[in-house]
């Protein structure tokens, strides 16, 4: 009955728990420690600030609810693969690759802990199979969609 095996979600909550204590470690101290953190809140820096506190604290709740908060982990999943195949391995192929982006691509790079952890059968089962929510509220979609999932 248990689709994923307990060391996988055991695997999850580790990934969770790395995400929440290494932005603790990096993130927080600099909004903390800063004394006008956002001040100046037209910059990147604040955004970028800002979707990082609200990825640690649904990270946070990963921590608990593994399999609910997997489009978190996919979101991440998603964007560093995209900036990976389309920022350094690009300039490393033209031979243009600048060792300041090291930093960046072994940081971005730890996304493969990611795709060791992910639950690809329970994805694909529930984010890629399972019918959608109905686009109306007529009798016909609501059997329709209970006929499909009952397949």
């Amino acid at each position: 009955m248990n689709e994923v095996s307990i060391y996988r979600i055991y695997a999850l909550r580790a990934m969770y728990l790395l995400v929440v204590v290494g932005l603790a470690l990096t993130m927080w101290p600099d909004v903390f420690t800063a004394e006008k953190p956002f001040a100046n809140w037209g910059s990147a820096q604040t955004v970028q600030t800002s979707m990082m506190g609200a990825f640690w604290l649904l990270c946070a709740l990963g921590i608990r609810y593994p399999l609910q908060m997997l489009p978190i982990l996919m979101w991440e999943l998603v964007w560093k693969t995209i900036w990976l195949l389309a920022v350094p391995l690009p300039l490393y192929l033209n031979g243009s690759f600048d060792d300041k982006l090291i930093p960046n691509v072994i940081a971005i790079g730890m996304v493969v802990l990611v795709y060791l952890v992910m639950p690809w059968s329970y994805v694909w089962q529930h984010f890629v199979k399972k019918p959608g929510t109905a686009w109306s509220n007529t009798k016909d979609s609501a059997e329709q969609t209970t006929e499909v999932a009952a397949k």
